[in-house]
C-alpha cells in the first residue's frame, strides 16, 4: 500500500465515523436518565474503564514529513488500555501494544532504487514491536449530541510519553538480511532496541450501552531515534509510524453510577433546570417565605405604639409616650434617688457595656469641676449598672463609671483628693429592669458634692 492509498483510506475512516455517529444520535433519541448532579462531585460516576484494540500499524503518518521507504506494508498491531476518566472532559489512559511495522523501496526510480536519497541499498525493512507502552492524556473535544444529559458520540485527541522495545530485520538489494532481533545493544546481546517515543492521536468514541462502548482511533508516533526501521540516514531525521485502529471499552464500577466519559456538565445543568419537581420545591419555597414574612409583620405589629407588640401586650391601647414594661403595662412613676441631685448636677448616662463618657455630659462635669475648683470641698461619684450580666460584672462595670467621672474631673484641674468613689452594680435602680428605657435610665453615674 502506497502513502496515497493511505490517506484515501484514512478519509473514507473519518466519513463512515461521522455516517455512524449521526446514526447512533438518531437512533437514540432520549438521554438515559440519571441521578447525577452537576456539582455531586467525581464519586457519582463510574470512572475506570479497560479496553483492546486492533488495527493496522504502517510507517508513515498522516501529516507527512520524511520516510527511508517509498512504499509501505500495512500489517496488524493489537492493544489494551486502562483509563482513569478526572472529569467530564479529560482522562488518563495507559496503553501497551504489539506488533510490526514494514515498508519497501519497490517503487524507487529506476537505477537509484538502493543508491540514492539515503536509500542505502536498502530494498526493504520489517520492524518487530516487543511491546510500546506509553501514559496519555484523553481530552474530549466535542460531541455530536451536546445537548443531551448523557452522549452517545464523543470526539477525543490524546498525548503523552512512551517506551517502545523494537527489533528491524533489513533486507538489502542484493538479498543480504541484518535482523537485530536478540542482537540489539552495544554488546549485541540484548534482545530489543528501546526508545522513548511520543503519541499524538485522534478518534471518536461511540456509546454502544450503559457499560460499552465502541472507538475508532488514529495516533502517531515520534521516535526518539532514527534506527527504529533499520535504516540509520545520518540522524536527520527521527522516525515515526502511525496506529489506526478500533476497539471496544468497557466501563468498569457500579452499575447504578453514569459513567462520567459520558457526562455533559452544560446539558446536566440544563436538564436540571427543566426538571419539573425542581420548579415545584422552587414554588414551595416561595409560599414558606411568603408565609414566614407574614409571621414576621404579625409579630411586629404594635397597635397602641408602646414599643410592644400585639402578640405579647398585656395592656393594649396604652397612651401614647407612657413608658411600659416588657408586657405593655404602665410602669410606676420613678422614686427620685437620694442625693443625685442635691447641688443641681445632672445624672451622667452611659451607654450599653461601656465606661466611656458620652460627650454631651461633659458641660455637666465642667460645672461640677469649676465649682470645686473655686470653692473647695469634695465631691462624691456613684457608680451603677442595669441588670444585664452578674452581678459581680456588673459592679466591676459600675467602678470603672465612677472612675471615668474622677478621671474627667481630675484632668480639668480638681485634686484627686476631692473626689471620691464608689461602685454600687445593680443596686439603687432608678428605673425598672424589665425594659430598654428603664435599663437606659439605671446605666449611670450620680454626682453630689459634700
Amino acid at each position: 500500500m502506497n502513502y496515497s492509498t493511505l490517506k484515501k483510506g484514512l478519509a473514507l475512516s473519518f466519513v463512515t465515523a461521522v455516517g455512524v455517529s449521526t446514526l447512533a444520535s438518531a437512533q437514540d433519541s432520549t438521554a438515559t436518565s440519571s441521578s447525577a448532579k452537576v456539582f455531586g462531585g467525581r464519586g457519582q460516576y463510574r470512572t475506570w474503564s479497560v479496553g483492546v484494540n486492533g488495527g493496522v500499524l504502517s510507517p508513515f503518518v498522516a501529516i507527512g514529513g520524511s520516510n527511508d521507504f517509498t512504499n509501505a506494508d500495512v500489517n496488524l498491531g493489537y492493544g489494551i488500555s486502562l483509563k482513569k476518566q478526572l472529569g467530564h472532559a479529560f482522562g488518563i489512559e495507559g496503553n501497551i501494544f504489539r506488533g510490526k511495522v514494514s515498508g519497501t523501496n519497490k517503487d524507487a526510480a529506476s537505477g537509484v532504487q538502493y543508491t540514492e536519497q539515503g536509500l542505502g541499498g536498502v530494498r526493504e525493512s520489517e520492524t518487530s514491536i516487543g511491546y510500546a507502552a506509553d501514559i496519555r492524556g484523553v481530552v474530549n473535544v466535542a460531541t455530536v449530541d451536546f445537548l443531551r444529559r448523557e452522549n452517545s458520540v464523543n470526539f477525543f485527541v490524546t498525548a503523552g510519553y512512551g517506551l517502545v522495545a523494537y527489533a528491524p530485520k533489513v533486507t538489502y538489494g542484493n538479498g543480504a538480511v541484518v535482523d537485530w532481533k536478540d542482537n540489539a545493544g552495544d554488546s549485541r546481546d540484548k534482545k530489543y532496541v528501546k526508545e522513548a517515543y511520543i503519541p499524538v492521536g485522534a478518534g471518536v468514541k461511540f456509546k454502544v450501552s450503559d457499560r460499552v462502548a465502541f472507538n475508532l482511533g488514529y495516533t502517531m508516533h515520534f521516535i526518539d531515534s532514527d534506527n527504529f526501521d533499520g535504516v540509520y540516514a545520518k540522524g536527520t531525521s527521527k522516525d515515526k509510524f502511525s496506529y489506526g485502529y478500533a476497539g471496544l471499552e468497557f466501563s468498569l464500577g457500579s452499575k447504578s453510577k453514569p459513567d462520567l466519559n459520558w457526562v455533559n456538565p452544560l446539558a446536566l445543568m440544563y436538564d436540571e433546570l427543566k426538571d419539573p419537581s425542581l420548579r415545584q420545591e422552587v414554588e414551595a419555597l416561595k409560599t414558606r417565605v411568603t408565609n414566614v414574612e407574614k409571621s414576621v409583620e404579625d409579630l411586629k405589629k404594635d397597635s397602641d405604639g408602646d414599643g410592644v407588640s400585639d402578640q405579647f401586650d398585656k395592656c393594649p391601647g396604652t397612651p401614647a409616650g407612657t413608658a411600659v414594661d416588657g408586657s405593655g403595662c404602665p410602669l410606676p412613676a420613678p422614686v427620685a434617688p437620694v442625693n443625685s441631685n442635691v447641688t443641681g448636677f445632672e445624672t451622667i448616662q452611659f451607654e450599653f457595656n461601656s465606661s466611656v463618657l458620652k460627650t454631651e455630659s461633659y458641660p455637666t462635669l465642667d460645672k461640677l469641676s469649676s465649682v470645686l475648683r473655686e470653692n473647695g470641698g469634695k465631691a462624691s461619684v456613684k457608680g451603677y449598672a442595669s441588670s444585664e450580666g452578674t452581678a459581680a460584672y456588673n459592679l466591676k462595670l459600675s467602678k470603672d463609671r465612677a472612675n471615668s467621672v474622677k478621671t474627667y474631673l481630675v484632668n480639668s484641674g480638681v485634686n484627686a483628693s476631692q473626689v471620691t468613689t464608689k461602685g454600687l452594680g445593680e443596686a439603687n435602680p432608678i428605673a425598672s429592669n424589665d425594659t430598654e428605657e428603664g435599663r437606659i435610665q439605671n446605666r449611670r453615674v450620680e454626682t453630689s458634692r459634700n
